[in-house]
């Protein structure tokens, strides 16, 4: 059985329906910060569950609900969500397979020492004349299968 896990981040107060189709149908979405306003969670529960952490740009009682970091489990895969990676804290190597990161609005997916690093890029408006992008990772009982996804536009 694959359970498929969304992966989102820097929306910046933009969700685009791009993104949103390309969620449609996954198990669980992971926000990994610089939401820009929760009326975008809210979007996003309407596809599947979400785990969201806060960002640097959130801000304001409603982002108070969101931790600055999250540990999660979603099909036996131990999930550790930040937002930025160079804040990065705990020991890889302490049982986590995989650890999500955004802030840097580039996407990335590295293996080190047996652990998954995975950007999604950032989904929200473009900067740096980089893409716009979002994470899909697939759990399956033969391993992990991230991708990313170019959502085009501008």
């Amino acid at each position: 059985m694959t359970f498929k896990i969304g992966i989102i981040s820097d929306t910046h107060g933009l969700l685009r329906p791009a993104a949103e189709q390309r969620l449609a149908g996954v198990d669980h979405i992971v926000h990994a910060g610089d939401i820009g306003r929760p009326e975008i969670v809210d979007a996003l529960r309407r596809i599947a569950p979400v785990t969201a952490i806060r960002g640097n740009v959130d801000s304001g009682e409603w982002a108070h609900e969101y931790p600055d970091t999250k540990l999660v489990r979603l099909a036996g895969t131990s999930i550790y969500i930040l937002h930025d990676l160079k804040t990065l804290q705990v020991d890889p190597g302490a049982d986590i397979d995989v650890i999500i990161s955004g802030h840097s609005h580039v996407a990335k997916i590295d293996t080190v020492g047996g652990v998954l690093y995975l950007n999604p890029g950032s989904a929200g408006r473009r900067r740096f004349k980089l893409p716009i992008t979002l994470a899909m990772l697939e759990v399956t009982p033969e391993g992990m299968r991230p991708e990313i996804h170019d959502l085009g536009g501008d």
